[in-house]
């Protein structure tokens, strides 16, 4: 059966940037429809169980209003519905799992909860719709526009077709470029094609993309046997070694990301209830000593670590068939990985395995553990009227310049590292400073398509720099910026192009940002520190 739907705007992908875009799209009183191929919004934060990676400033600047309200929700539901000790409830900068990725570390249906209750207001108004469990499975185009959008229901198999004047693709992989026709970049560019300084040496590589990961979320009771079954792959993993790891994967010494000398860093390397550099710490999302003696049992981590990373076949620019084989191996290996440190791993304090660590399915919500979707770190790349390069915000390409390159049309801003993990052309990470840096709005601009908006991490970047632009806080301002832009457009009867390109629009539509929407354009000290 085919089902068809008019809304004013189509944001098709429910990861970070769709729920932003959704949210100021509401805002400025435009009806969307948000479409999520799997049962949780979220994407990286919810469904692919990543605590948030952001910047050392985040607390106070560098992220938008929703984004900061976000985080602020966060922390409240925890304040709300936790039983905390008074030190950690009334700790204005509370950390729900003390990890040391983020100063937010936290369970992801705490972070569902909170995007719920950011929506809840517009889906009471019949503003909103969620459409859950739809995946996108072609476009209709009229010439150099997107007419409709076909969506296959993955439980019922029923189709619905989506028409909407504005259009904005925030799938994990840039599902809609291709299926639109758009022009778009897979993998890496040679250093001959943008000058990057990081870029390939020989030939643009498209196969050539980050490692994704599969995470899970577990806890520890020592005195327990939690051992899962023998994962199928288990002997092919247990014995796997890259050519450019320094041991087998399987193990607890690995590259560092930023010096590429050798590191060796185990799950416990000590108590749990110290503040100790071991892997057990680096993603805990739930620490039991916030609440008093006895309540929890344990902590609870996420495991998103070198030795679950999967870098042996893309995901994009392969037959479906080989990627969801690739798909399978990594679920395998994150298996692979519970399973040896269950039974095999050497312990901190003597012997071998910790039979105690328990996958804890519940904290996903699935059958099997995993996260309900796969980590994902590149996707398909829009050519855009603008592409970022290295040039334009690495600290080492920019030498002896200090900071960012200035972009008169901002859109917001964001800082990270420009950090790449290992390739599925099996090299290691590439991971160097970046300077604080904006959002252009030439880089959300197709050079062809009119009517549709990138949304997340399929921008107009480089495989270089999708390595800054790709994390939590800043997915949220491209998606935030892309749905403002649509109804702007909408509200003035504009194309995209036409208000990143007309000195007047722009001003306009840059004021909305900051005045209405909280969004900041440039970083109030630029030149400050990098990172």
């Amino acid at each position: 059966m085919r089902h068809e739907q008019e809304t004013d705007i189509l944001i098709v992908g429910g990861g970070l940037g769709g729920v932003a875009g959704a949210l100021s799209a509401l805002r400025l009183g435009k009806r969307v429809i948000l479409t999520e191929e799997t049962d949780w919004i979220g994407g990286q934060l919810t469904a692919q169980a990543v605590p948030p990676d952001e910047h050392p400033w985040i607390e106070g600047t560098g992220r938008t209003a929703t984004y900061d309200l976000l985080r602020r929700n966060i922390r409240e539901y925890y304040r709300r519905y936790y039983p905390l000790l008074p030190e950690a409830r009334f700790n204005p900068r509370l950390n729900p799992g003390k990890g040391h990725v983020s100063p937010l570390c936290h369970e992801p249906r705490v972070a569902l909860a909170a995007m719920r209750a950011l929506l809840a207001p517009y889906m009471s108004g019949k503003l909103l719709e969620i459409m859950l469990r739809h995946r996108p499975v072609g476009v209709e185009m009229d010439g150099d526009k997107v007419q409709a959008v076909h969506l296959h229901d993955t439980i019922t198999r029923e189709k619905t077709v989506i028409r909407a004047p504005l259009v904005l693709d925030a799938t994990e992989l840039g599902d809609l470029l291709p299926m639109a026709g758009a022009e778009h970049v897979l993998g890496a560019e040679s250093r001959a094609q943008t000058g990057e300084l990081h870029a390939l040496p020989g030939d643009p590589d498209p196969l050539d993309q980050q490692s994704i990961t599969w995470c899970f979320a577990m806890d520890y009771l020592p005195d327990a046997d939690y051992t899962i079954d023998r994962p199928r792959d288990y002997d092919f993993w247990r014995a796997y070694k890259a050519d450019f790891w320094p041991e087998k994967q399987l193990g607890w010494v690995f590259t560092d990301p930023t010096t590429l000398d050798l590191r060796r860093q185990s799950i416990f390397e000590g108590p749990t209830d110290q503040d100790i550099d071991d892997l057990w710490q680096f993603r805990r999302i739930f620490f039991k000593g916030h609440y008093p003696a006895g309540i929890y049992p344990s902590d609870i981590t996420l495991v998103n670590w070198p030795q679950n990373d999967y870098w042996l076949g893309p995901l994009v620019g392969v037959p479906n068939e080989e990627k969801r084989r690739h798909l399978e191996s990594a679920r395998q290996l994150s298996l692979s990985l519970l399973y040896w440190m269950q039974t095999e791993a050497p312990r901190h304090d003597g012997g071998y395995g910790y039979r105690g660590l328990r996958l804890r399915n519940d904290v996903v919500e699935t059958m099997d553990g995993l996260a309900k979707h796969v980590y994902v770190r590149e996707s398909r790349r829009l050519r855009a009227e603008f592409t970022i390069l290295e040039q334009h915000v690495g600290v080492l390409a920019r030498e002896p310049l200090q900071g960012a390159e200035f972009f008169p049309d901002s859109v917001g801003i964001g800082s990270y590292r420009i950090d790449l993990h290992p390739s599925t052309r099996l090299r290691a990470y590439v991971d160097i400073g970046s300077w604080p840096f904006q959002i252009p709005l030439g880089a959300l601009i197709p050079i062809r398509v009119e009517n549709m908006l990138p949304a997340c991490k399929n921008i107009g970047t480089t495989h270089i720099t999708n390595g800054c632009y790709r994390l939590h806080p800043v997915e949220w301002n491209i998606g935030e910026a892309a749905g403002a832009l649509a109804a702007f457009c909408l509200r003035k009867g504009l194309l995209p192009r036409q208000v990143r390109n007309t000195p007047g629009h722009l001003a306009d539509f840059q004021r909305l940002l900051v005045e209405t929407i909280g969004i900041e354009l440039a970083w109030p000290n630029p030149r400050a520190t990098a990172r």
